[in-house]
This record gives C-alpha cells, structure tokens and sequence, in this order.
C-alpha cells in the first residue's frame, strides 16, 4: 500500500515536471517564430532601402548623362553596373548575406558616383571659364569677333580630341577559365568544376600621345550573380575606392603592348553562366568583355 502510494506520488511529480517543460517549450516556440518573422521584415525592408538608393543613383547618372557630352560613356557604362545590381537585388530573396554585400557594392558604387561627377563639374567649370574669358576677348576686340568665336569653338573641339586620344586604348580583350599545370602551364578550360584561375587578355595599342611609363592595370571579374571574382583587392583613388579582382603594373612606351592578367579564384563563386570582364588603368574603365564557363 505504501508503495503505491509513492509511486502515484512520484507519477504526480513527473506529471508535473513534463507540463512545465511543454509549457516552457511552447513559449520558446513562439517567441522563435515571432523573432523569425521579425528578422524576415527587417531583411525586407532594408532590401527595399537599397532598391530605392539602387534607383536613386540610376536617376541621377540619366540626369547626369543629359546634360553632358564628353563623360557619356563613362556614365552610361557606371549607369549599366548598377542596373545590373538593382537587377540581382530584385532577383533574390533578401538574406544577411546578400544584403551585406549589396552593402559593399552600392559603397563602391556611390564612391566611383562621386568621383565621375567631381571630373563633370570640373569640366564645366572649365568650359565655363574658357568661355567667359574667350566672351571677354571678344567684347575687348570687336573687329576680331567673328575670327575668336571660330577659335573658341576649334579650341574646344581640339582640346577634347587631345584629351581622348592620350588616354590609353585597348583592342582584343578576352577573359577565359585557365587550368594550371604543375609545370605552370596554363591550359584554357570552361569547365567551371576545373578552372583554377580566370584569364583576362587584351592590347594596349600604340599612342604617341599617351604618357610612357608605368601603368597600374586592374581587372573585375564578375560571375553571373554579380559577386566579384578574385582576390578583392582594394585601392583608394583620388575619386573614392574601388574594388578589383587583380592588379598588374605594366612599362607602357607608346607601342603596342599584348597584357594577361590572372585573378584568382574561390570553388563556390564559379558558377556556370556568362561572367562580365572590365578592364582599367586605374580608376579609368578602358573596354568591357564577356565569356561562359559551363
């Protein structure tokens, strides 16, 4: 009898125990699920936030590119790289990783914004300059009028010219998967499961007008989820850092010069699909190109 009756007693108190344990489990449970939802709006909500700058910085280069001739390219092609982030960032669902790298892009981004619109207002200060000063000259002598108007305008024209044909040039770029030989022979693969390192090629052509010397190269590889292949490596320029997946210094003497540079690589950032190459000297973007890995 007195053994039943601890035995009920101890069935009474395991009863007891495994109530409060559900009891403490649910309300785990449901504070897991709350704090869950929680982060997934926080997430969301800072995606829409970068959508928004993403979109921000797209109006401003149109409006930039509106209004001037000389920078177009430079701010179409910077225009185009955020279109195609802005892309990415509506195309996946929003995660602390993304939205950390996202972060990174859109600083480098604002940083290249910055610098492109410091040479645009630069330039039109100086035009606007020239032009006063040639307005001056021309009010000071009346009978040359005609003759300094036709001189400002060949001026104009000839600096411009001047100014692009002594920027450096490149033909012939190529970016290709490489495989590397224990001989150190690179092999060309496309292979995405055997490529060891991403090849980018290209030729300096011949200019008289550039300045010889030694020139900083640097090479982006982007993969088809716009993440940057390579090592990262980060430089600070007059204008703002910038991000690049290689680096090669070059002796430049004004003849044609053939250039690989190889960037390295991480196995889960070599994704089959179509990867963009750009190709600079400096902060200068000098050619764009493209190639597949399979």
């Amino acid at each position: 009898m007195m053994t039943e009756k601890k035995n009920n007693t101890a069935l009474k108190i395991l009863t007891g125990i495994l109530a409060v344990a559900l009891v403490a489990l649910s309300i785990y449970t449901i504070k897991f699920y709350n704090e869950e939802k929680e982060n997934k709006e926080i997430l969301q909500k800072e995606k829409s936030v970068i959508e928004d700058e993403l979109n921000e910085l797209i109006v401003k280069y149109d409006d930039a590119i509106e209004e001037n001739e000389i920078m177009d390219q430079d701010l179409v092609n910077a225009r185009d790289r955020i279109s195609r982030l802005l892309d990415s960032v509506k195309d996946n669902e929003a995660n602390l990783v993304l939205i950390s790298r996202y972060r990174r892009e859109i600083g480098n981004l604002k940083a290249e914004k910055d610098r492109l619109f410091r040479v645009v207002d630069s330039l039109s200060t100086e035009n606007q300059m020239l032009s006063t000063s040639l307005d001056s000259t021309s009010v000071a002598l009346q009978e040359r009028t005609k003759f300094s108007d036709s001189l400002k305008t060949t001026n104009q024209s000839l600096s411009t010219k001047v100014d692009k044909a002594s920027k450096l040039k490149i033909t012939s770029l190529s970016g290709e998967g490489v495989i590397v030989r224990n001989s150190g022979k690179l092999v060309k693969n496309d292979n995405n499961r055997r490529v060891d390192q991403i090849r980018t090629c290209f030729t300096i052509t011949a200019n008289d007008l550039s300045e010889a010397g030694e020139k900083n190269m640097y090479v982006q590889v982007y993969n088809p989820e716009n993440e940057l292949v390579g090592d990262e490596i980060v430089v600070q320029h007059e204008g703002g850092t910038m991000v690049y997946s290689a680096a090669s210094k070059v002796f430049y003497e004004n003849e044609e010069l053939d250039v690989c540079i190889l960037a390295k690589t991480i196995e889960d950032r070599l994704l089959e699909g179509n990867y963009k190459v750009y190709v600079y000297n400096d902060a200068m973007l000098l050619g764009t190109g493209s190639f597949t890995l399979k």
